[in-house]
């Protein structure tokens, strides 16, 4: 309660405060952030309306929380201006940046610089768990990847099955071929036995598992794709004449601070979050490039 009220308080402030005849926006505008949607619409509206709030706290500015359909949608809001910050994965934060001359990469999880992706099947498949190598026998599977705009639930694992079969997903599953949506789609349509198998983020594969929602015996990991690097928060470059100087740093260290579990789980990073830069996702862009998923 105390959080929300703070929050109210703070936009309250904002709208007082403008000079007459001015929107309140000209005197405190809000930053307005989103997230890629990675699971349910409620939960991520929750959860990241609690780092909205924390954000308020730390910066004195207030800060809202816009949640988006989709993939594409955050790369549209960031582009737009409609958001001024975003949770990306790493094939949305090249798209965005290439909207959005001069935005950069300002902070990740600390596993994201080396994250990594789990092909997984329904026992009904005929698959068998825990496979060092590629699993060839998933020839011919019905497969559904994550978001078509997904790093680790299409960018990357495309990429590696293409260097382990020389061909592309249409050629190697042939028609029964689909993209859910996201990952917790992804996971609950392999379990219900409506696809054979598919690929997802391996965070959101182990949590769910922890949470008691995946059932290993009937969605179980096939294969553990090679590392590279994923999410993180992107920053508009107009932060600092929205806000005041030095205000891109400034949230740059407020969120590399963030030590609650809460806040952290929002993001499902609960080791926190360290600094990053547009440099750290230029093998993923050039690999984007070299699949035709960005221009």
């Amino acid at each position: 309660m105390k959080s929300a009220a703070l929050t109210f308080l703070l936009a309250l402030f904002a709208a007082l405060s403008t000079g007459c005849g001015e929107p309140a926006e000209a005197s405190t505008p809000v930053l307005r952030f989103s997230a890629i949607p990675g699971e349910n619409s409620s939960e991520m509206i929750e959860k990241f309306g609690r780092v909205a709030e924390h954000l308020a706290a730390e910066l004195g500015v207030p800060v809202a929380y816009a949640h988006v359909s989709d993939y594409g949608a955050s790369v549209e809001a960031f582009k737009s201006g409609d958001v001024q910050l975003a949770w990306f994965g790493g094939l949305t934060g090249v798209r965005a940046r290439r909207a959005v001359p001069g935005a950069a990469a300002i902070a990740q999880g600390r596993i994201d610089p080396k994250y990594h992706s789990y092909f997984i099947a329904n026992p009904a498949s005929g698959l068998r768990p825990g496979q060092e190598a590629f699993p060839l026998d998933l020839a011919g599977k019905t497969f559904t990847f994550g978001s078509d705009s997904s790093t680790s639930g299409r960018l990357m694992p495309e990429y590696f099955l293409r260097e382990a079969t020389g061909q592309s997903p249409a050629e190697f599953f042939g028609a029964e071929m689909s993209f859910s949506g996201n990952h917790d789609r992804t996971w609950q349509l392999v379990q219900d036995g409506s696809f054979d198998a598919g690929v997802l983020s391996y965070v959101t594969y182990d949590q769910r598992v922890a949470e008691g929602k995946i059932d290993p015996e009937r969605c179980f990991v096939v294969w553990r794709t090679p590392d590279y690097p994923d999410y993180s928060w992107h920053a508009r470059p107009d932060l600092d004449e929205r806000f005041g100087a030095g205000f891109t740093e400034r949230l740059r260290a407020t969120l590399i601070a963030i030590e609650d579990p809460q806040l952290l789980g929002a993001m499902m990073r609960t080791d926190g979050l360290i600094s990053a830069s547009n440099e750290d996702f230029d093998a993923l862009e050039g690999l984007a490039e070299e699949l035709e998923l960005i221009r």
